[in-house]
């Protein structure tokens, strides 16, 4: 294979960011793609077969368009970065970073880590429902949050209603104490906790008073009218098809909704269908209503998240069966054996 050389247009102040801390994000990418990068007279020359040497060279280049811009390099960028170069996908991450939605309490941007992420935005902004479907760690309800937060301060929208299905994770809690709500908050935490991130306690506790923030059970939504609000619905998977309807039309008018779940999650008792499934298969052809679909590859948390994720969606297409959240058919088979053994005593 004969060996081509590029040279790559990365600044000497940028170099430090780009290379990593002991040069960590360089030798991945030299291992990853297997080139040699070498640093020679102020400029960046990048050894290798001709489709690896273009694919680094696109590498450090958008790392170093991404620094420019005063974001600080993470594993997750360099990991995106060669994905999108070994894939040949156009469009750069630097890009993707600009599209900034709003910045949290402590001043810190939000903004679209991937192109999935990126559509899901621009699929909120354009349309009245979204659907956005993938796994943990993909930004669904983080991404919601912000652009509901965004639209909030704004005046788009003159309240937040956020709310999710109050179901045990295969859990029996019992009987929690205190009040009503002290008895549902745990099944709340993690909306209030982006919304603390991304507010700020102050500012939510103030707006809560007013009644402009909400954050209920989704059995609270029932009999209501939603005018001018921006409403999240969060671990749609959950859902009874009866109450993602329920949910669905209890959308007024100035109202926008993001429906948020993971199919591979379901928290349902056996041989119950999802009411996020049944709303995917029923609302695919409204054109009002948006269907973003996430992936592994759009995973922003710790890198080894995405590998988790990886490993559990190549292990349920082998075995579909468990994936679907159903007892193993030789489980099936032996209660009906043992249903039929002759003598088996009753109790």
């Amino acid at each position: 294979m004969a060996l081509v050389e590029r040279v790559a247009k990365v600044p000497e102040e940028l170099e430090g960011q780009v290379f990593g801390q002991f040069d960590a994000w360089l030798k991945k990418i030299e291992r990853t793609l297997n080139v040699t990068v070498i640093a020679r007279d102020s400029e960046l020359r990048v050894i290798g077969s001709e489709s690896a040497a273009d694919g680094a060279r696109r590498v450090l280049e958008d790392l170093a368009a991404l620094a420019g811009q005063g974001s600080v390099i993470t594993e997750q960028n360099v990991n995106y970065a060669l994905s999108l170069a070994m894939e040949k996908t156009d469009g750069s991450i630097a890009e993707i970073d600009r599209e900034i939605i709003c910045h949290t309490a402590a001043g810190k941007p939000v903004s679209p880590k991937t192109f999935g992420q990126k559509n899901y935005v621009e699929a909120i902004r354009s349309h009245m429902i979204t659907f956005g479907i993938g796994p943990a760690g993909t930004g669904k309800t983080y991404l919601a949050m912000a652009a509901a937060i965004t639209a909030f301060k704004n005046e788009e929208v003159s309240r937040i209603i956020m709310t999710r299905p109050a179901i045990e994770a295969g859990e029996k809690l019992g009987f929690l104490p205190g009040d009503l709500q002290s008895k549902i908050d745990p099944y709340l935490r993690p909306l209030y906790d982006a919304l603390y991130q991304i507010m700020g306690p102050d500012s939510y506790q103030k707006n809560a008073e007013k009644g402009l923030i909400e954050v209920a059970p989704l059995a609270y939504m029932r009999g209501r009218t939603l005018d001018n609000a921006f409403i999240i619905l969060d671990e749609a998977q959950n859902t009874t098809p009866a109450q993602m309807k329920m949910f669905l039309t209890r959308v007024g008018f100035g109202s926008k909704v993001i429906v948020t779940g993971d199919l591979t999650q379901k928290d349902l008792p056996f041989e119950s269908r999802s009411g996020l499934e049944v709303a995917v298969e029923v609302l695919s052809k409204i054109d009002e209503i948006a269907f973003c679909r996430l992936t592994s590859k759009d995973v922003v948390r710790h890198p080894l998240v995405q590998k988790i994720v990886q490993a559990y969606e190549t292990y349920e297409k082998k075995h579909p069966a468990q994936e679907e959240g159903r007892p193993h058919s030789g489980r099936r088979d032996m209660r009906e054996h043992s249903r039929r053994m002759p003598g088996r005593a009753r109790g």
